[in-house]
Formats: structure tokens, C-alpha cells, sequence
């Protein structure tokens, strides 16, 4: 059974990087074809897929964050890592991290229980 924990701050100041990290157990990020996603819900909007780590390290960002989102990870902690920078208020959102085995797809196997991240002052 694999499992997906999201952890970081849950406030964070305009102007300044959000970071979170999702630990995955119960399989390895560097499994063949599949794909690692940063997904966040603000209030009362939908789902936004935000970007991807896949199995071999390449990463797959949405075209509206791109400038501003990085995703990394670290294979030794089967972590992967999301940056946001430069946020404003309207990136206060339940993030979530996810499974798929297509990058950017919409069909997501295993979630994280999501974590609350507010940007304010």
C-alpha cells in the first residue's frame, strides 16, 4: 500500500517561497512510469494540477506556475519537494500531492491527506 504524507508550514508571508515536501512510502518514486504530481485546491475553486516529477527525474510544470514552481527530490528519502516562489494571498490552497502513471493526467491511484497552506501577512 503506498502512502503519500505532505509536510511544511502552513502560513507563509507574500512575497516569500512556499515549500513542501511529500514523503512516500510503501513504493519507490524511482518505479518506471509513474508519475509524482503537486496538486492544490484553493477555497471554494477546483482542482489544480500544479506539476510533476516523474520515475527518471524529469519534471513536467504547469504553464501558468512556470517561473515560479520547482519540483525536486531526493531518492535516498523517496521524497519529492515542491517550491513555490514570489506567492501571493491567492496561493492559499489544500495542497495535495498524488500518483498517475501519466504526467499532468487526471486519474491519480494514491493521494496525500493534503495540507493547508495560507499566504498572509
Amino acid at each position: 500500500q503506498v502512502q503519500l504524507q505532505e509536510s511544511g508550514p502552513g502560513l507563509v508571508k507574500p512575497s516569500q517561497t512556499l515549500s513542501l515536501t511529500c514523503t512516500v512510502s510503501g513504493g519507490s518514486i524511482t518505479t518506471t512510469s509513474y508519475y509524482w504530481s503537486w496538486i492544490r485546491q484553493p477555497p471554494g475553486k477546483e482542482l489544480e494540477w500544479m506539476g510533476a516529477i516523474g520515475y527518471s527525474g524529469s519534471t513536467y510544470l504547469s504553464p501558468s506556475l512556470k517561473g515560479r514552481i520547482f519540483i525536486s527530490r531526493d531518492t535516498s528519502k523517496n521524497q519529492f519537494t515542491l517550491q513555490l516562489i514570489s506567492v501571493t494571498p491567492e496561493d492559499t490552497a489544500v495542497y495535495y500531492c498524488a500518483r498517475s502513471t501519466i504526467a499532468g493526467g487526471t486519474q491519480y491511484d494514491y493521494w496525500g491527506q493534503g495540507t493547508q497552506v495560507t499566504v498572509s501577512s
